[in-house]
Formats: structure tokens, C-alpha cells, sequence
């Protein structure tokens, strides 16, 4: 009877602790003294300029609402992959997400993707801050998804065990592409393997030779080491790359009209802090992984760009034709 009794405290008292815990990490918005709490998750390393983005819209929002918003930040994938983040902001389990898998919703924000679209990084940046980016963005609120700001993923770019100069590289090649129809659309057209996978299982798969090559902003590439397991840094610039910052819209309607200025501003502020770091730092870190052994190879891109043209007409069906021409004429107007 005693041992009956002591088992069931101990189930109440596990009980509770559970249920306390369960509290304790979903709470979004009542912290200790009121305060608003947003958690905010991201997939990159703590060395990555996408973390160090994160932590400066953190630095704002808690500075510009005198420690009345608390941000929370969960790098390298501590909360799941980017696409199981983004699903836990459509219920409000997290609060905000830094990530590319947006698609998965209205695969018109990847229209930002289709392969050399944009010709630098000022072109890419005055189309998504003008109102063709909340244009695009727009549809995400059917699911709970408002994206603030545009934060940077840069310009792709491929690394192999083999020069690549021309798409013919690339012929049968098992590259790592994300699991974004747009990227495996794209290595298709290159001729390659597309094989796509989450970013956290990349580095093993690589070293394990399940994938021959991969593709990647170079800040990824320098901050993941992928110099230690490829031998080439092939600038091919195929896809830009932008990084939506969202946050959960039933969160956002729980904030007062300031609070909603706050993370505007703070966020805004924080994607050109993005953007300006990796800039600065894109040509160091391309210095960097010459130093540490990789070969930089500098591709014939309009041979690339020939094979990228079935891409379009293939995306002019699934996005609409006009949908796509009007993108491309605004393009054209900020050349």
C-alpha cells in the first residue's frame, strides 16, 4: 500500500513538473513583470552573420522598449529544422523565425530565386524593399506568417572536388540543394543530381560522400568549414538568396500598436546590419578559404545562365506569366 502511495505522488509530482515546464517554454507573452517575451529561432551557427542579425534585432527591440520586450534567441537549429520553425510560428509556438523554407506556403516568395535574377546585391535589395516584397510576402498571412523584413542569404554559390567552369561540370553530380522546388528545379536544368536535404545533416553527408557537392551563400560555406571536406570554391552566383524574417500574426495582433513599430523598425534596422556585415566581409571570408586550402574557380556564368532560361518558362506557369514579366521589368528599371 505504501510503495502504491509513493508511486503516486511521484506521478503527480512528475505530473506538475511537466506541465510546469510545458508552461515555462510556450509562454509568449507574459514574462516575469509583464513583460512581452518573443522567442526567435533561426537555423545558422553562432559564428554566422545571420546569428550576429538576429542578436542586433534583439539588442533594439529590448533597447527601444526600455526591457519591456524581452527577445529569446535559439541558434543552429536548437528548435528543429527551418521548416519545422516556421511551422511552430503558424501556431504561435514561436514567436519569430529567420529562414528560406518559406515555400512550403506560396511558393511565389521564391520568385526572389529564380537563377540570375539579379545582377548585385543593390538590385536585389531595392526590389525587396519596395512594395513588390510585401506584395510577394502578402499571401503568407493566410497562414499566420507576416514577414517584417528581408534579412540576407546572399548570392549561391557551388563547392565540389572538382573545378566547375561550365554547367557541363555539373553533369550527374549529387549536389545538396534545400528542399525548395525552385533550387532543384535549377540543378536540374545545370544537368546535376539534385539531392535535397536539411542543412544540419549537410556537413556529414559530405564527408561521408552521399552528396558530391553542395550550394551556398559563402557565409555559410565559411561558417559551416565546408572547406574541410571540398576542394573547390566555384563562384557561380546561380540564385540570390534573401532571408524572410517573420513573425507569427496571431502573436502580432496580441501587440500594441508601439510594440508593432518597435519590431518593425528594430527588424528593418537589423537586415541592413545584415546585409552591410556580409558585404564587408564576403571577400575576407572568400580570402579565408583560399588560405585554408579550397581552389576559387571563376565559372563561365552565361553558359549558365543559357540553361537557366527553361527555369523561367517552367516558373511563368506556376507563378503566372505576368506575375513573373512584371518582376523582371521592375528588375530591369533598377539596373
Amino acid at each position: 500500500m505504501k510503495t502504491l502511495q509513493r508511486l503516486a505522488i511521484i506521478f503527480t509530482i512528475g505530473l506538475a513538473l511537466s506541465i510546469l515546464v510545458v508552461f515555462l517554454t510556450t509562454s509568449n507573452v507574459a514574462g516575469s513583470n509583464n513583460e512581452t517575451v518573443i522567442r526567435f529561432g533561426h537555423g545558422a551557427a553562432e559564428s554566422n552573420e545571420r546569428h550576429l542579425a538576429v542578436m542586433k534585432f534583439k539588442e533594439l527591440v529590448e533597447e527601444k522598449s526600455e526591457g519591456k520586450m524581452k527577445v529569446q534567441v535559439y541558434p543552429n537549429e536548437q528548435l528543429g529544422s527551418e521548416a519545422e520553425m516556421i511551422e511552430s510560428v503558424t501556431f504561435n509556438d514561436l514567436q519569430m523565425v529567420a529562414a528560406s523554407a518559406f515555400s512550403q506556403y506560396d511558393q511565389r516568395i521564391s520568385v526572389f530565386e529564380l537563377p540570375y535574377l539579379f545582377d548585385s546585391y543593390e538590385q536585389a535589395w531595392s526590389i525587396l524593399d519596395s512594395d513588390i516584397g510585401q506584395q510577394v510576402a502578402k499571401p503568407l498571412l493566410e497562414d499566420g506568417l507576416r514577414v517584417v523584413a528581408y534579412f540576407e542569404n546572399g548570392f549561391r554559390h557551388v563547392t565540389s572536388n572538382k573545378p566547375i567552369e561550365e554547367p557541363e561540370d555539373l553533369g550527374g553530380l549529387k549536389i545538396r540543394t534545400p528542399e525548395f522546388p525552385l533550387s532543384i528545379s535549377t540543378f536540374k536544368a545545370f544537368g546535376s543530381n539534385p539531392t535535397p536535404m536539411a542543412f544540419g545533416e549537410l556537413y556529414m553527408a559530405l564527408q561521408q560522400g552521399t552528396v558530391d557537392a553542395q550550394e551556398n551563400p559563402i557565409a555559410n560555406t565559411y561558417a559551416s568549414k565546408f572547406n574541410e571536406i571540398q576542394d573547390y570554391l566555384n563562384l557561380t552566383g546561380h540564385q540570390y538568396m534573401p532571408l524572410p524574417v517573420a513573425i507569427s500574426e496571431e502573436f502580432w495582433r496580441t501587440l500594441t500598436s508601439e510594440e508593432q513599430d518597435i519590431i518593425k523598425s528594430s527588424a528593418s534596422e537589423a537586415a541592413k546590419f545584415h546585409r552591410d556585415i556580409l558585404r564587408e566581409n564576403e571577400e575576407e571570408m572568400i580570402s579565408e578559404l583560399q588560405n585554408a586550402g579550397m581552389t576559387v574557380i571563376q565559372p563561365d556564368r552565361d553558359k549558365f545562365r543559357e540553361r537557366a532560361e527553361a527555369v523561367y518558362e517552367a516558373y511563368k506557369n506556376r507563378f503566372g506569366e505576368d506575375f513573373v514579366n512584371n518582376l523582371l521589368k521592375a528588375v530591369e528599371h533598377k539596373q
